[in-house]
């Protein structure tokens, strides 16, 4: 009985965290993050509702400023539901820790995952009140996608306690492209972060040259605030240029990489059913990222592209998972 909640557990836990994740895009890419500029509440309270007033007042004073009704609704609905999620894997790991020869496997990963959450939190936190730092929010996202990737994994110990090695040989390649990716969420997190997704508006070329005017220095600066240099001077379009362009290359490298894995995956016996997760993924995460240039970053698609991303890492973590070695072998068991 114990396991069997245990198990349903993770998976709602999994599926809310793909939504808290796509529901932060959708809030970061509709100017939404600092709908309500405090934290946890909106204005001290508990939902925009009670904070109508001075709503109301910030409104009236800045009419074209980042708080309004409907954008503090945005906000605190993923508040909402991150919360619930947060809750879901500190039960998790409480079912874990008590009840360890029920659940028959280490708490180890869920108490991890405590952790990790505690740490979104405050990164939640700080994204509003550092004002949507870029490091702080591509940071935030990179946690979203890290709780995401853990919790298919408790999943897949589920569906499969003890996996057959399907292809340990394949693994290296495939740990590396699951690296590869995370990196290219990273690139993809900084592009939006920084609001540079329409720094270049045309394909497959930007600027007209394949090689344009940039400036890199500033653009990866870490420590700096939203739009600003490190001295406080403004980005200029060849910081944005090279940020988006940097971003496209390593959506060359990844998919070389991705696509590679996906057609050994694909020739191999047994694993095809793999490849064509991957590539398809591959393929749908492309062209969402094509049309955000072409369509000029239309919401929808925008959105579409940062599920894309997390539907791709999934993949990735399920072709780890059933390449590995026997399921005594692996870490964090």
């Amino acid at each position: 009985m114990i396991s069997n909640w245990y198990r349903r557990l993770i998976f709602l836990a999994a599926l809310l965290t793909f939504g808290v994740v796509v529901l932060g895009a959708y809030v970061r890419l509709s100017d939404a993050g600092l709908g309500c500029p405090d934290w946890p509440g909106c204005y001290g309270k508990l939902s925009p509702a009670h904070a109508h007033q001075e709503i109301a007042a910030a409104l009236a004073d800045n009419p074209h400023g980042p708080v309004s009704a409907p954008k503090a609704w945005k906000e605190m609905i993923h508040r909402y539901f991150a919360s619930t999620l947060g809750l879901l894997i500190v039960s998790i790991a409480a079912l874990a820790l008590a009840r360890r020869n029920a659940v028959r496997q280490s708490p180890l990963l869920p108490s991890m995952l405590v952790g990790i959450v505690v740490l979104q939190g405050l990164l939640g936190m700080w994204t509003v009140t550092l004002l949507l730092k870029p490091a702080i929010v591509t940071a935030h996202l990179l946690g979203g996608m890290s709780i995401l990737a853990l919790l298919t994994w408790l999943a897949l110990r589920q569906l499969f306690p003890s996996p057959r090695p399907l292809a340990p040989r394949l693994r290296p390649w495939a740990l590396l492209t699951l690296l590869v990716l995370f990196a290219q969420i990273a690139l993809g997190g900084w592009v939006s972060t920084n609001y540079a997704a329409l720094a270049c508006a045309d394909f497959p070329q930007c600027h007209r040259a394949w090689v344009p005017d940039m400036q890199f220095h500033d653009a990866f600066h870490i420590v700096r605030e939203l739009g600003m240099t490190p001295d406080g001077a403004l980005l200029s379009l060849e910081n944005l240029t090279a940020i988006h362009w940097v971003h496209r290359v390593g959506a060359a490298v990844t998919t070389l990489v991705v696509g590679g894995l996906g057609l050994l995956l694909w020739r191999h016996d047994g694993l095809r059913p793999f490849g064509v997760l991957v590539l398809a993924a591959l393929a749908v995460q492309l062209t969402l990222g094509i049309a955000n240039i072409m369509l000029q970053l239309p919401l929808p698609v925008a959105v579409a592209h940062n599920a894309g991303a997390a539907l791709l890492l999934v993949s990735l973590v399920v072709v780890n998972y059933r390449l590995g070695a026997r399921g005594d072998t692996w870490p964090l068991r």
